[in-house]
């Protein structure tokens, strides 16, 4: 469906008016930005977009189509896409489809031809607040009056949502063990909304996986005798994530732990720390992050709305974090605004990061943190 009327209001009253593309009908969820200059179809498939209506700041989208080796999981999660044009054409030699074709298959509403600038300023400085696209409802008032009674993001459990239902086999090596000088590692993967480039870095470092429910209990994974467990990103309130946050709490210290995007945030849950709603959160593919140990600056790929909180421990006069389990140091920093980044636990085996390593999309700066996992449950 394409041409239609197509209306956008924003939880504070904020109105946009634009032409529908992708599918017909109306979606709720919270407004969030993205910043990427390039990744859409990543974006749409990643999970941790749940719930979300995802408003793009660069202004063409959908020049090269989409394909089924880009996509980050076996569907388009986002709630709607709000863009300020979309391309009627796919041009690229791997291009399999258009962008509006996909949206339409799925079922997702997306509006083109409003103001981005205008709407990613808004949200920016008012916050992300609720929205509702719609090419049914057409007045403005009326949709207004349903997107405030929409369900918040703040208290939402939706790893729940996007988990896989029953465990599975991936991110198999290729290549003989000699490789990885005889030892391929096996990990369990926690399922918060677990991307497939994640599985991939893992499988490019002699690491296979076992991907898992969300709500799978520590006690089954820790029988197991796997060598190491990956906490995946996800999307949802990580306060509200009660079965990750338990898992977490349960392998600290009998496992190597890896967190990732909300992984990083149920591990420090897990930890007795605590976590918040940032005003707008970091989405995009440029976000500069310091390695306080190092001062290396790496240029990250990220998507979260909720944060850990750096006071949410008793710190000790080394300024690390006294949990119970023992010192944590905070390890990397966002140089934007601060934002804690990475978690290294001192007397047991884990830690996380904020941001994304397998940078998909984005720069892959970061992508040496798969080889410090192996090393973590090599020993090192």
């Amino acid at each position: 469906m394409t041409g239609a009327p197509a209306l956008l209001v924003l939880e504070d009253g904020t109105v946009f008016r634009g032409t529908g593309f992708g599918a017909e009908g109306e979606a709720f969820g919270e407004a969030v930005f993205n910043t990427g200059m390039a990744g859409y179809q990543e974006v749409l498939t990643d999970p941790s977009y749940a719930g979300q209506i995802v408003v793009m700041t660069s202004p063409h989208q959908g020049n090269y189509g989409v394909n089924a080796e880009d996509a980050e999981s076996d569907r388009i999660h986002v709630a709607g896409f709000a863009v300020r044009e979309c391309s009627r054409r796919a041009s690229s030699w791997r291009a399999e489809g258009t962008l509006a074709a996909a949206l339409a298959a799925a079922g997702v509403p997306g509006i083109e031809g409003i103001d981005t600038r205008k709407l990613t300023r808004r949200i920016r400085d008012a916050g992300a607040m609720r929205a509702g696209v719609s090419t049914i409802d057409l007045e403005p008032a009326s949709l207004l009056e349903r997107v405030r009674v929409a369900a918040p993001m703040a208290g939402a459990d939706l790893a729940s949502t996007v988990t896989t239902p029953a465990a599975y086999e991936a991110a198999t090596v290729v290549g003989p063990a000699d490789r990885w000088h005889g030892r391929v590692f096996r990990v369990v993967a926690y399922d918060f909304g677990i991307k497939r480039s994640i599985l991939s870095g893992l499988a490019a470092r002699g690491i296979e996986a076992t991907v898992v429910p969300a709500s799978t209990p520590a006690t089954d994974v820790a029988a197991g005798g796997v060598d190491g467990v990956l906490l995946s990103n996800g999307p949802g309130d990580p306060a509200a994530t009660a079965d990750g946050v338990a898992a977490a709490a349960g392998l600290l210290g009998r496992v190597p732990l890896f967190g990732i995007c909300l992984g990083h945030q149920l591990l420090a849950l897990a930890l007795g720390g605590r976590t918040y709603k940032m005003p707008f959160g970091h989405r995009g593919v440029n976000q500069p992050v310091r390695d306080e140990r190092t001062g290396e600056v790496r240029i990250t790929s990220h998507n979260h709305g909720f944060a850990v909180d750096p006071d949410g421990w008793r710190r000790g006069g080394d300024g690390a974090a006294r949990t119970p389990v023992g010192s944590v140091e905070i390890t990397h920093r966002n140089l934007n605004d601060g934002t804690v980044e990475g978690l290294w636990c001192r007397d047991v085996p884990a830690f996380s990061v904020q941001f994304h390593p397998e940078a998909a999309p984005g720069p892959h700066d970061a992508a040496g943190l798969f080889d410090g996992f192996r090393a973590l449950m090599a020993g090192a």
